[in-house]
């Protein structure tokens, strides 16, 4: 398949997600099976007490972590994962903390990577663009620059400033349809109050395992920076994750480079971890 048309198909498979969806109006506790969870401050990418493991010790642990979690996305079922899915972005829309912020970073679900659908949260944030209206919180999504860890988070004001890359992925293209460059965050001068990320596996310290490219995890760094330079709250970390992402009975090893997150959404509801997702969410 072409990029064009691929691109094409995945606009029309996102505009139908967006637009056929039920709202659930139960609000579930996200109760923690374990120990009580390392709280870290947002804007520390280190839990203070975590046990930050050797390089290659780590790798292997991911490694094995990363595929089992990898089988357990491919032997979940459909019906399931789409229940999760109106349910995770439920809590997140009916939040106030998601409600209440002012700009946002946010990325765009890949249903090949089985990553949590976030359809009807990027379309909840354009909504005004559909009837020429400004839109009233700044949304950024990310734009992979290069195989090495570069990405850019972008904002958007509509959804037809998404287009297919190689991996016919949805991701803004540099310029809008005027030819103007989209906003880069790391350049904005007003900050973002929420991050919105994806995942492979989490626990319940707030510790998250990505896919091994280090996207996120250097982006995150880049913005603790900034918002420190710039004297600003720091914002949210929160990861949206399917119920079998979640690793209940152990931890997710953790080298000096990895990020926590400050919070969890899942289908149970939203898990604060942070001081400050505890004392904001």
């Amino acid at each position: 398949m072409s990029g064009h048309r691929g691109g094409v198909l995945c606009k029309a498979a996102y505009f139908l997600m967006t637009h056929c969806h039920h709202h659930h109006p139960t609000h579930r506790a996200f109760l923690p099976s374990i120990a009580v969870p390392v709280r870290c401050a947002a804007g520390s990418a280190t839990p203070p007490s975590a046990v930050v493991m050797s390089d290659t010790a780590a790798l292997q642990q991911k490694r094995a972590l990363r595929s089992r979690i990898r089988k357990a996305l491919k032997e979940f079922s459909p019906a399931q994962r789409a229940q999760e899915d109106v349910e995770i972005q439920n809590f997140v829309l009916n939040s106030s903390w998601f409600k209440s912020c002012k700009g946002l970073c946010a990325y765009i679900s890949c249903k090949s990577l089985r990553e949590v659908d976030t359809s009807r949260i990027i379309a909840d944030v354009l909504k005004n663009s559909e009837h020429g209206l400004q839109v009233m919180k700044k949304l950024y999504v990310p734009r992979v620059e290069d195989k090495n860890s570069h990405m850019r988070m972008l904002r958007i004001s509509t959804i037809e400033d998404l287009v297919a890359n190689s991996m016919n992925i949805l991701e803004p293209s540099p310029v809008d349809s005027d030819q103007s460059e989209h906003e880069d965050v790391l350049l904005a001068s007003q900050p973002v109050d929420l991050l919105l990320l994806p995942g492979l596996a989490f626990d319940r310290h707030g510790r998250r395992l990505g896919r091994g490219g280090g996207y996120y995890d250097v982006f995150l760094r880049k913005y603790e920076e900034l918002a420190n330079q710039q004297n600003w709250k720091q914002p949210l970390r929160v990861a949206l994750a399917y119920t079998v992402q979640i690793v209940e009975d152990e931890l997710i090893p953790m080298t000096e480079t990895d990020v926590p997150v400050d919070a969890l959404v899942s289908s149970n509801g939203v898990f604060p971890i942070s001081p400050a997702a505890l004392e904001r969410m």
